[in-house]
């Protein structure tokens, strides 16, 4: 691979980066930079009142981090309400709460627009630029205004809805034909892709041509390649890196404080997608449906706040502080609380060690592009004793990991069934399911799907 990599994604996350608020684009992308090189160009994560015309550029090895400020309209519009409040809930299926404003979709696109400005003067004519979710789906129209011809891909973490759904937006028209501006345009799903092809066939009168690997698409006067290309983590850092935090004060800590109980864990960023209030309802009814289990199993939900100044966020986080205490009031004994509800980040090494101490890992989103959680939940296991993977049928991943327990978090009385059958699930069993999960994600682990992406751009 001879050209260099120019990364663009909203954010740019510290080279020391580590917490678990951080999405699974920030993590992926950087556990991918580092072995390729290249350039990661984004904001910054500041907000000023003036922003800085100049970019800043630093070097970590073979990584340069170029990054830029936001100015406060800028952050509030393009951010905090298009993408936040406008594309991230109808993306993710939830059209009541979308919250469409034009002078917002206008802020959105200024910011592209100042995006694709500000990186020409970092680009060189060889070089692959790769462009990252949804923040960022008019760039490749903004670049190419400015004369840029450098072969462009863009790749969406999220899932993308049918076009039903997608027609709801105003500007519908205006940004799908944004996608036509790319060479290539990855998904996380065959699913995903299909709803992309869907919505340009019956919407643009597209011509598209399935070949091998993908579709060509010939759409808006434009051609370009429409492909699946799932996701996959660092699978072998995280194998390392949990059997080495086994024994750490952290994960002794917890492993003490649980008295020989068992531990059913999920992390998850605070957000309304994730289906957390669903997620305390279940649990509570395992302990009353199977009250066997009171006092022997400990729910503990890691969900670091995120994207405070969208209001819905505020409301799902005193939702579940009112469930957990609901539950914990009527449940917990002297001695043993159900619910540990922890609103707060850990580093990614405690919480492989968390990962590996728990019976059950619970992903159960409503809506989820992929979910690596999932994935580092199963890399993170003990290979003798491995835990069981519970999954919601509405994530991503679930297309990559039939060997977990697929549930439907809508069904409260199905999802704890599926955890009573998770915690009695014979070792056999649990260690073939594991198997293989962790073939998959063995053969398709981060660098393979950063590869396979650049190389297909590559070729456009």
């Amino acid at each position: 691979m001879t050209n260099r990599i120019v990364v663009v994604s909203n954010r740019v996350a510290p080279v020391n980066e580590g917490k678990a608020a951080a999405g699974g684009l920030a993590v992926a992308v950087l556990a991918a930079l580092r072995r390729s090189g290249g350039v990661w160009f984004g904001w910054s994560g500041e907000v000023v009142a003036v922003p800085d015309e100049t970019i800043r550029i630093t070097e970590s090895g073979r990584l340069s981090r170029a990054t830029l400020d936001l100015s406060e309209r800028d952050y509030e519009e393009y951010y905090n309400r298009f993408a936040n409040a406008t594309l991230w809930p109808l993306f993710h299926y939830r059209v009541d709460l979308v919250n469409f404003d034009r002078r917002t979709y206008a802020g959105y696109r200024r910011v592209n627009a100042d995006f694709a400005r500000k990186l020409t003067g970092v680009l060189r004519p060889d070089d692959l630029i790769w462009v990252h979710d949804y923040h960022l789906i008019p760039l490749g129209e903004e670049l190419r205004r400015l004369g840029v011809r450098n072969r462009i891909g863009f790749f969406l973490h999220t899932p993308l809805p049918p076009r039903e759904l997608l027609a709801t937006l105003p500007v519908h028209g205006e940004l799908m034909r944004c996608f036509s501006f790319f060479d290539l345009v990855g998904f996380q799903t065959e699913t995903d892709r299909g709803h992309l092809l869907d919505y340009l066939v019956r919407e643009a009168d597209a011509r598209v041509e399935e070949r091998e690997g993908g579709a060509a698409v010939r759409a808006f006067r434009r051609t370009f390649r429409v492909e699946a290309h799932p996701i996959g983590i660092d699978t072998r850092h995280v194998e390392r890196s949990a059997a080495r935090t086994e024994n750490s004060r952290e994960v002794e800590r917890l492993q003490a404080s649980l008295g020989g109980r068992r531990l059913i864990i999920g992390v998850d960023r605070l957000d309304y997608t994730k289906g957390l209030p669903q997620r305390f309802e279940a649990f509570a009814h395992l302990l009353r449906a199977y009250p066997r289990n009171l006092n022997r199993v400990s729910l503990m939900q890691i969900a670091p706040p995120t994207r405070g100044g969208v209001p819905e966020y505020t409301e799902i986080r005193r939702t579940l502080e009112e469930l957990a205490g609901h539950v914990n009031g009527a449940l917990a004994d002297f001695d043993w609380v159900p619910i540990r509800y922890l609103n707060k980040s850990f580093s990614r090494r405690t919480l492989f060690g968390f990962l590996r101490l728990a019976q059950v890992g619970l992903v159960t989103p409503l809506r989820d592009g992929m979910n690596l959680v999932a994935m580092e939940y199963l890399a993170a296991q003990r290979p003798e004793d491995p835990g069981v993977l519970m999954l919601s049928r509405f994530a991503g991943a679930t297309q990559s990991l039939p060997d977990a327990l697929i549930v439907n978090p809508y069904d409260v009385e199905g999802v704890a069934k599926a955890i009573q059958a998770a915690l009695t699930m014979p070792l056999e069993e649990r260690r073939e399911r594991w198997r293989e999960s962790m073939h998959v994600l063995r053969s398709n682990s981060v660098e393979v799907w950063h590869r396979r992406f650049v190389t297909r751009l590559s070729e456009a």
